[in-house]
């Protein structure tokens, strides 16, 4: 180990959007807890290929003590989660001293194509399957107005003992009987933490839980990335609160199957 250039992360500025990961040829970068985070010091190669991405100006290489750049760890791993990293080369290195300029080759196999480097914004098709049921018209779960985290009162009647529901705007689409099995008996409050501001969500989210005596909290997001900027704005909420109450997220996948149930 010794003192050499590697990428820091501001938590306080990153909002887990995701724009970094897939312009992290390496695979050194991932979303936990709804935050950019290195995954091995040792898939890092601290050329700063990621800089230019983060929209929030959350990245910057520093030097550190840090395990050295594994470039052969590297490879395997980026083979292990489907992509493809070819050895540096001469032609890697950065032309004129600049990170940026850094050429990397990198194929990945994708469904889609990328749209705006975003996981979350990857184009995908899906093609569904009709059933028997698909002219049941149902009948709205809802019981409050408004429904947006950003336009809810804190102090709303809705919320004062209720099981509350923190839903990511893209999961009533992807899910297709989120009334009946989410949204019935529970007051709701909707948003998106890649469009929005996370740490105002976090500080709403916080007098929300302080002030309404709630049975139960329970997140629903999707499965990319930025998406779990929600469930980390609603850890933070329910911690800054100082009220024990357990924090349930459910993910969705893009097909609109229940990927994963866990508490935090």
């Amino acid at each position: 180990m010794a003192v050499r250039k590697i990428i820091k992360i501001d938590e306080e500025k990153c909002n887990g959007c995701g724009l970094c990961i897939p312009n992290c040829a390496e695979g050194a970068l991932a979303i936990v807890d709804g935050k950019a985070k290195i995954v091995k010091d040792i898939f890092c190669d601290g050329l700063g290929a990621c800089l230019g991405h983060c929209p929030q100006d959350a990245l910057e290489v520093i030097e550190r003590d840090a395990a050295d750049f594994d470039e052969v760890a590297a490879i395997a791993f980026v083979k292990s989660q489907g992509g493809e990293l070819k050895p540096h080369t001469p032609i890697n290195k950065p032309i004129g001293g600049c990170p940026s300029s850094a050429v990397k080759q990198f194929n990945k196999p994708l469904a889609q194509p990328p749209a705006g480097g975003c996981p979350g914004s990857r184009m995908k098709q899906i093609t569904r399957t009709e059933t028997k049921d698909s002219d049941v018209k149902l009948t709205s779960k809802l019981s409050q107005w408004p429904v947006q985290l950003m336009l809810v009162p804190v102090n709303a009647p809705y919320f004062k003992g209720a099981d509350l529901l923190i839903t990511a705007d893209c999961v009533p689409f992807a899910y297709a009987n989120y009334h009946n099995d989410f949204l019935k008996d529970k007051a709701v409050v909707v948003g998106c933490p890649k469009l929005d501001d996370s740490n105002y969500y976090a500080e709403k989210l916080s007098e929300i839980i302080k002030a309404n005596d709630l049975e139960s909290v329970t997140v629903l997001r999707m499965e990319v990335p930025c998406c779990g900027g929600i469930a980390a704005a609603a850890k933070t909420a329910r911690d800054k609160s100082g009220i024990e109450i357990p924090v349930k997220v459910i993910t969705i996948s893009l097909e609109g199957e229940v990927l994963k149930r866990e508490y935090i």
